[in-house]
């Protein structure tokens, strides 16, 4: 990896961190359910919808701060789907990250609530975020619940669930993972470039690109699937497969999949340069984001 992002996302990694330890500091709730909720935002992970959510907002913008509540209520949303994926009821795993899955550590209803608390509170964070104007609050907040929602990863989840076993055609495929993946990658690289005051012209490549890095997040996640190694990725190889889950290598073939996901990286090239955002971040985390190992 290029040293230069390396230490972006190491940089926001922390900077995230510091951020939402002090959402919590201050929140006065259960003790359990606290310990729940941070073990799982603690897990670590690569925290890249936040910090795609910041590159989008320098590419237009400078004080990234503006855009620090947004980014915590992303990843909060986020660990709260995992945490959720992880339970009998849905994916039934026992590891995430390397660590026990919040159902694991702690117990199935608490996980629930954890999962419940955080999504509730992300929106919170927003709406009292002094530094957002009114309709800057109401439009994110509008954005966000709209792409976690049942128009977004909600929808792609039980469309997901109804696909297994099934065999789906591309189309379907990418209509599934656009919302239950996409909706979400879309929202830090939309909330980013809106509050840095980008154009409705940008706005509206940026999320083109957006979907295309939705797909090749989620080709990339599937060809792990069958090829990563379990000690990198943190979490069981081949439990698409056990799941019956329908995915590009399934539909495609390795090579197949692996062809698909450059298509889909040269389309995010493509608006990514209409964006004006060629030169930026965002090109470079492209590449991260298709050739990850973990």
């Amino acid at each position: 990896m290029h040293k230069r992002l390396q230490a972006y996302l190491e940089y926001y990694r922390e900077e995230l961190q510091k951020a939402y330890k002090s959402y919590f500091n201050k929140l006065e709730i259960p003790g359990n359910l606290k310990e729940s909720m941070l073990y799982s935002l603690d897990a670590g992970g690569k925290r890249l919808r936040p910090i795609l959510l910041f590159a989008s907002y320098e590419v237009y913008g400078e004080d990234v701060q503006k855009a620090m509540s947004s980014a915590v209520a992303l990843e909060m949303i986020h660990t709260y789907s995992l945490i959720h994926d992880d339970l009998p009821a849905m994916d039934n795993d026992d590891y995430r990250r390397g660590m026990l899955t919040n159902h694991k550590k702690f117990d199935e209803a608490t996980a629930i609530l954890a999962g419940d608390a955080l999504l509730t509170y992300s929106f919170e964070l927003i709406l009292n975020d002094p530094s957002l104007t009114s309709d800057e609050k109401v439009t994110l907040t509008k954005e966000l619940t709209a792409c976690s929602g049942p128009k977004g990863m909600v929808g792609g989840q039980i469309l997901d669930m109804e696909a297994e076993k099934q065999s789906v055609s591309l189309e379907a495929m990418e209509k599934i993972h656009t919302l239950k993946t996409g909706e979400l990658i879309r929202f830090a690289i939309f909330a980013g470039a809106y509050l840095a005051n980008a154009t409705d012209k940008q706005l509206h490549y940026l999320e083109k690109y957006a979907y295309y890095l939705g797909l090749i997040f989620q080709v990339q996640d599937d060809i792990l699937d069958v090829s990563g190694e379990e000690e990198k990725l943190g979490k069981r190889v081949g439990s698409d497969e056990l799941n019956e889950k329908s995915t590009y290598p399934k539909l495609l073939g390795l090579d197949g999949a692996i062809a698909q996901k450059e298509k889909y990286v040269q389309k995010a090239y493509e608006n990514l340069k209409l964006a004006d955002a060629e030169d930026s971040l965002l090109k470079a985390l492209t590449d991260y984001f298709s050739e990850r190992d973990h």
